[in-house]
């Protein structure tokens, strides 16, 4: 049985022990402290390249050509070995997607929850 991907901000409270907890974003969350965080790993070879995520700079108006190109990116050979993790750990169990994004439903995390998912069988 296949666990389902959620996303959610790094800065909410855990709701459960028995998810995987990764973090999704390219660089380390402002005032968040490594030891402090529940998380099962951080894997910022599944983010956005830098230029798209510059370009995107989290405008809302920009969100559905991001997703485009963000999805492109997530089907590119050099990210296969972090979406192949991703679906590994989900065959263990539901993981969570953590992204320290103001607006998580307008951000890589809420992308690529929505992805991933839609390729489960």
């Amino acid at each position: 049985m296949s666990g389902r991907f959620r996303y959610r901000r790094v800065y909410d409270d855990a709701s459960s022990a028995d998810e995987a907890r990764v973090l999704v974003d390219r660089v380390w969350p402002r005032g968040v402290r490594k030891e402090e965080l529940d998380l099962t790993e951080w894997l910022r070879e599944v983010a956005p390249s830098t230029e798209l995520r510059q370009w995107y700079s989290h405008q809302p108006e920009k969100f559905a050509e991001f997703r485009r190109r963000y999805r492109a990116q997530l089907r590119a050979p050099d990210r296969r070995r972090a979406v192949e993790h991703l679906d590994e750990l989900a065959r263990r169990g539901d993981v969570v997607l953590l992204t320290a994004t103001r607006d998580a439903d307008h951000s890589q995390a809420a992308v690529l929850a929505e992805w991933l998912n839609e390729r489960q069988p």
